[in-house]
């Protein structure tokens, strides 16, 4: 059975949505935004250091810098070889635009955990990037299916890139003020709390060890059970966690089925459960914990949100899922705001401590990245995959059709809910067509794709992880229909990106039928999203304004205002908003009834022969 590659949810293989809506015109907002409610700078308050005896390698050992007046000598400086084992050529050549920033100014080291590329970044008071550093995730595949990623080599890669945005930014270590960090979701490790030392690599998002725990307990009594006493409670009591429970169904892609693969599998995690001795931790916590030298143990609510085991109706960790399967609860870390004192980095790591003031999952550092802070702002990354993100305020969604509620973000008493959607297969589909010869270049996609009024009647299924919502079909298969002998590259290209656009308009439409919220501008990123014909053709489909920020990295940036917030850097929402860079907007044409309302029927006609291929 194919297992499709969804993101993290809270609830899973939903219903098929009954209808579509077919065509929307949603109003422009009518009035302006309410002002946001200025945040209350918090006072930072360290965590609780965990007496638990932790033998912690050390790595890498910096001197600590000393204080030093302004302009630094050199020796003291990032790029120097004593401290960071650079060549002293950089070091001179960064020394002029040192003295060229204002010692005063304060800036924010921002890191993006993702999964395939570590970025780090350096933002001054006005938002703006004055240094960068880059390096690839190494994701490791032991079996065909699996993926992982070394701890170590991971810890080690953050540190470089660290130091390395810090120098390209002509800084001292000392004038990071704080850190903000953001990172991939669902992926986890889990160590032995009495040595420090793991018992495995890092379980990825993708791996599909699981993949036959997940058939085996959405096929059986014990589930089916659940979704019925579920339905029935939401029936009699009209609660939106009910609803959610009634139609929920495990996937290889939240941390439930491949935790419990991990307690079953490997011999020392059983052990040390007995013993007490077991900690479990997503990206965000294990990092927390080395950063720290050991001394901060715990998550924050939307990486927690992310996993499949936490209920953000309850904002707990789900004791109804983890008794279904039997994972003990004891093992997860404590959940604390997105925006707070964290801890500092140990002064091994760095030379110097640094506090962390903020954690937050990829998507949602993203949303906050977007200034998305309103019920109804609404943002569409398109890398990879695509994920359609709806801020929902206070109020979790409970979804029939393959959303799925998130916590976007909890800072003081502000609780933010998100409405996630996701469209496995976007990035991957352009670099397919790429593989295969239909072009050379992406640069060169939308003068193809123009070349060609229509696609000549062809039709592109982009299915290789199934199809979500609202299809939700993970058996649909990749397919391609009325090829002729008049077909060209460019008429297969404009329908595969014509299909991108389409599974956008197909997720945004069960976004707004579902939610009822109205919709405003929606504001795009990621790689994908830089394709002028994708990005016309989704305001033309949904008939509304779209806006492509010219910051390229909006998970790094959310991370940043975040620890901003909590350093008192900045002092309100409304702040961030005027920090904003401007960006293009897609104004909607005119064009749906004369030229795509046949195609996209005929496109979803596609669709539906598609369906249910594999066994």
């Amino acid at each position: 059975m194919r297992m499709c590659t969804m993101g993290p949810q809270n609830g899973g293989d939903f219903i098929k949505m009954g209808t579509i809506l077919k065509s929307t015109k949603t109003n422009h907002c009518e009035s302006k935004r309410k002002m946001a409610d200025a945040i209350t700078s918090t006072s930072p308050g360290g965590l609780e250091n965990n007496d638990t005896n932790q033998n912690i390698q050390k790595q890498n050992t910096i001197v600590p810098e000393p204080k030093q007046t302004n302009p630094p000598p050199v020796e003291e400086r990032i790029g120097d070889t004593a401290t960071n084992g650079l060549n002293a050529t950089t070091e001179t050549a960064n020394n002029s635009k040192a003295q060229a920033i204002s010692s005063e100014e304060e800036y924010i080291l921002g890191l993006d955990i993702g999964t395939t590329t570590l970025r780090a970044h350096v933002y001054d008071k006005q938002g703006k990037c004055r240094g960068s550093s880059y390096r690839r995730q190494e994701l490791l595949q032991p079996q065909p299916g699996w993926c992982e990623i070394d701890p170590e080599n991971l810890l080690e890669s953050v540190k470089a890139i660290s130091l390395e945005s810090i120098q390209d930014a002509g800084l001292t270590k000392s004038q990071i003020k704080c850190m903000g960090l953001t990172f991939l979701r669902a992926t986890f490790i889990t160590w032995d709390s009495e040595t420090g030392k793991p018992f495995h690599n890092f379980i990825g998002w993708q791996d599909l060890r699981s993949a036959g725990y997940v058939m085996e307990w959405n096929q059986s009594y014990t589930l089916k059970g659940l979704n019925t006493g579920a339905k029935i409670l939401h029936t009699l009591m009209r609660k939106k966690r009910h609803l959610a429970a009634s139609v929920l169904k495990f996937m290889s892609t939240q941390v439930t089925m491949r935790l419990l693969w991990i307690l079953d599998n490997v011999p020392n995690v059983s052990m040390a459960h007995l013993k007490d001795f077991v900690r479990f931790g997503t990206v965000d916590t294990w990092l927390l914990w080395r950063l720290t030298g050991g001394k901060s143990y715990c998550t924050e609510y939307s990486c927690a949100s992310s996993t499949g085991l936490y209920d953000p109706f309850q904002m707990e960790w789900s004791s109804i899922v983890c008794g279904l399967v039997n994972i003990p609860m004891s093992i997860f870390p404590e959940v604390r705001n997105t925006c707070g004192h964290f801890g500092n980095t140990d002064p091994d790591v760095f030379g110097l401590e640094i506090p962390i003031l903020s954690m937050v999952a990829d998507q949602q550092a993203a949303m906050f990245g977007h200034c998305c802070f309103e019920v109804g702002d609404i943002k569409c990354t398109m890398g990879t995959g695509t994920f359609i993100n709806l801020n929902t305020g206070r109020k979790p969604h409970a979804s029939v059709a393959g959303l799925y509620p998130l916590v976007g973000w909890k800072i003081g008493e502000d609780l933010t809910y998100m409405a996630e959607g996701l469209i496995c297969d976007t990035g991957n589909v352009v670099d397919w067509a790429k593989s295969v010869g239909f072009f050379a270049d992406v640069q060169e996609l939308t003068d193809l794709a123009k070349s060609v009024e229509d696609t000549d009647g062809v039709y592109f299924v982009p299915a290789f992880s199934g199809i979500q919502a609202p299809f939700n079909d993970n058996k649909a298969v990749t397919s391609m229909f009325g090829i002729k002998p008049t077909t060209t590259k460019a008429h297969i290209v404009r329908s595969i990106l014509e299909a991108i656009a389409f599974r956008f308009k197909a997720l945004y439409e069960t976004v707004l039928v579902e939610t009822k919220i109205p919709l405003c501008t929606v504001k795009v990123d990621g790689g994908v999203a830089q394709n002028d014909f994708i990005v016309q053709l989704m305001s033309d489909l949904i008939y509304q304004d779209i806006h492509r920020c010219n910051e390229k990295d909006l998970a790094c940036l959310g991370a940043a205002y975040m620890a901003g917030l909590g350093a008192g850097i900045w002092k309100s929402k409304e702040q961030l908003r005027s920090l904003r860079q401007a960006g293009r907007d897609f104004k909607p044409q005119d064009i749906w009834r004369q030229q795509y309302k046949k195609t996209y029927s005929d496109w979803e006609n596609a669709i539906n022969r598609s369906r249910e291929w594999y066994s």
